[in-house]
């Protein structure tokens, strides 16, 4: 009996060491279903400079772009789920990709190990600055009296900005006419050309040419008033109680993470995030920090998806 209780005590300090050792021995990579140079792609980078000073190891950004961000999170559900495999990404291909494209290799709710969602920033309602719509009330009018003829820009079909500009017909009863771009730079040129007539542009693209007088921002789908824009009320004040919206970022891994590696790991992720060398230039650029458990992760991620598969269907958009 004292030999066996004597192998059994060795085998779980040799399981605690193990756990322990975490990560050592191979790169961790964070995996970004996305190019080099977006949101997401600095919310990772950011991960990777700061996550060794409290966890050891390497860890690199790890690109793969492609069909809206199907293309890595099928490659990020087909790693091993050995903690050195992280998914790193927006919200597209957690709640939007999948409703849009037929035939996507992943189960958004099933095939994942939610950690933390990060960062979100909300959208804001933008016009050009010589624009004649000066409040929501004014492109509303102009909805109601022009159905179908206001054009709204986008950085592209599915992305944050053209679904909450269908949400907010949806919301209001009204229509406009979506301009689909490849990219938020060639929309933001336009908008401010007044070659299209307005936007719901996520808060950290727009900022630099909302405080340089070259866009007007009516309206910002967050709870509460942005400190960036402290003039600009939220769509919730304005009685749209529907048009809360957010553009997130979040973390998760392939199914089956060992459960203290997933402690470990969330812990310092959610510590990074509010350390004041990381939080204050993400608040600067219109991020809020969330950091929330896996659970609420987990239901989250379930009500937005939800969320999103209704508009896409009342809306019938399809990808292009």
């Amino acid at each position: 009996m004292k030999k066996y209780l004597a192998a059994f005590a060795l085998g779980a300090a040799a399981l605690g060491a193990h756990a322990q050792a975490w990560p050592t021995g191979k790169t961790v990579n964070l995996m970004v279903p996305f190019p080099p140079g977006g949101s997401t792609d600095m919310i990772a980078r950011t991960l990777s400079t700061r996550l060794p000073q409290k966890l050891g190891g390497t860890w690199i950004v790890q690109n793969t772009g492609g069909a809206g961000g199907t293309i890595g999170a099928a490659s990020a559900k087909r790693a091993a789920p050995d903690g050195y495999n992280i998914f790193v990404s927006s919200l597209g291909p957690f709640v939007i990709g999948p409703h849009l494209m037929k035939g996507v290799a992943y189960d958004p709710l099933k095939d994942f190990d939610y950690i933390t969602v990060a960062v979100q920033a909300p959208n804001v309602l933008a016009v050009p600055a010589n624009s004649p719509f000066k409040s929501v009330n004014d492109v509303l009018a102009d909805l109601r009296a022009h159905p179908g003829k206001l054009t709204f820009a986008s950085a592209g079909t599915g992305t944050s900005d053209h679904l909450t500009a269908e949400l907010f017909w949806q919301e209001t009863g009204t229509k406009g006419t979506h301009v689909p771009y490849k990219g938020g730079a060639l929309a933001m040129q336009d908008l401010i050309g007044g070659q299209v007539g307005a936007t719901f542009m996520n808060i950290n693209t727009g900022l630099p040419n909302i405080q340089a007088g070259k866009l007007r921002a009516l309206a910002i789908t967050s709870s509460k008033r942005s400190p960036l824009l402290p003039d600009v009320p939220t769509m919730e004040e304005l009685g749209y109680k529907g048009l809360t919206v957010y553009s997130w970022q979040a973390v998760a891994a392939p199914k089956g993470l060992p459960a203290d590696i997933k402690a470990k790991l969330h812990a310092a992720i959610v510590s990074t995030l509010n350390e004041p060398e990381v939080k204050k230039p993400l608040l600067d650029l219109g991020f809020e920090i969330v950091g929330n458990t896996p659970q609420q992760f987990t239901e989250f991620q379930a009500s937005e998806f939800a969320r999103w598969k209704k508009v896409i269907e009342t809306g019938h958009i399809t990808a292009e």
